[in-house]
């Protein structure tokens, strides 16, 4: 390993001459706004999931989670049910609409949400849970239908590290739960840049979307544009909000489309690799999937403890390698830890397990020579 090296990144989009050819074309039709191809972005995801599904393009995931649990009724004294290992995101929508996330720890294996622990937590005021498929790494779907069913709750899936991705046959968004929303953002399995996507196999919930994601205007920019018979009329029927996605980047998006499961397998293929190169070593590896299909948008190793893990961070550092931590936990973060009053050792597993991980480098574009360098700087470290 040598000082000269250029800065190796923990991620990278993989993004080709392709995409920038149908960007530039959608630029020049004169569509900059949501139009046609937002639109067949949309049916052609759906498709990409199987029959009956209906797909609501949206401007980030965060936007997606928010419309989804506003059309399933969530307000104000309601609570969700939220792992505490996620992106803040998951929990702040929740606050959006005046209800309250309640934390739950998490699997030591999986790091996806606890339903034994989620159990605990259940009340009177639960209305919904809302379970992240970590890394990529599906939820058992039967054990989170039953759940909701035994409790009576909706379930919206947070399935931002999860394109594509399945859990024996069922592939995550065409199962039953009542919405899932995928993200498209620069770092993910996929991107249009920013970007997500709701799926659902409730009409209504489509529907209420749709409406909701422009200012709760009944009929879409495409639909007004195109009317030649009174294109000015609209009608507000809700206050909505401004979460379209634009057609240039639904252009990116249906190129990614077209690749997701070759990236998926190269993705793959750097996971098989990092398995084999760090079985000898003392470290915790991350769980394949037995059945079904593992997104591996992350790669997360577990170290000893903490030391060992930020003296691994700051080792791959000084060889220009980017690592990161997904993730610091919610009820470490000031927001919600003051909100609830919460103290490392409500949520043993996930304080546990939040000292020794890193994500290492995994992404689609890596080439031969940027795995070998993280497999030999990771060797190093920890040989």
């Amino acid at each position: 390993m040598t000082g000269e090296l250029p800065p190796l990144p923990f991620a990278l989009p993989d993004v080709g001459e392709e995409e920038i050819a149908a960007v530039a074309e959608t630029i020049r039709s004169g569509w900059v706004t949501t139009g046609p191809k937002a639109r067949e972005f949309e049916e052609r995801f759906a498709a990409s999931l199987g029959e009956g599904i209906e797909a609501v393009a949206v401007n980030s995931a965060t936007a997606g989670l928010h419309l989804a649990l506003e059309a399933i009724g969530i307000g104000p004294g309601d609570e969700v049910l939220v792992p505490t290992w996620t992106f803040t995101a998951t929990a702040e929508v929740v606050r959006y609409l005046g209800a309250e996330p309640i934390l739950v720890d998490v699997c030591a294996d999986t790091l996806n949400i606890d339903f034994a622990a989620a159990a605990e937590k259940v009340t009177e005021r639960t209305r919904a849970i809302m379970p992240v498929h970590i890394a990529g790494y599906p939820i058992d779907a039967k054990a989170l239908a039953a759940f909701a069913d035994r409790h009576f709750l909706k379930v919206v899936e947070d399935a931002a590290h999860a394109y594509p991705c399945a859990d024996g046959d069922q592939r995550v968004g065409a199962g039953t739960s009542e919405a899932t929303v995928f993200s498209f953002y620069a770092t993910k399995t996929m991107t249009t840049g920013e970007g997500g996507m709701l799926v659902t196999r409730d009409p209504e919930i489509a529907q209420r979307a749709r409406v909701m994601r422009l200012h709760g205007i009944s009929r879409d920019a495409f639909d007004r544009y195109r009317s030649t018979a009174s294109p000015w009329r609209y009608e507000v029927v809700a206050p909505g909000y401004k979460y379209n996605l634009p057609d240039p980047a639904a252009a990116m998006g249906l190129v990614q489309l077209s690749r997701a499961e070759e990236m998926r397998g190269k993705r793959q293929a750097i996971a098989e690799r990092y398995l084999t190169a760090f079985a000898d070593l003392d470290v915790e590896l991350p769980p394949v999937v037995e059945s079904g299909v593992h997104a591996w948008h992350l790669f997360i190793i577990r170290l000893a403890d903490e030391a060992a893990r930020d003296a691994f961070v700051a080792y791959l550092s000084s060889l220009k390698i980017g690592t990161s931590v997904h993730f610091i936990p919610l009820h470490f973060q000031p927001v919600w830890r003051d909100r609830a009053g919460h103290v490392a050792s409500d949520f043993p597993v996930a304080s546990r397990e939040f000292d020794r991980v890193v994500s290492l480098p995994i992404f689609s574009s890596m080439n031969e020579a940027q795995v070998e360098r993280v497999i030999a700087a990771t060797r190093e470290a920890l040989a």
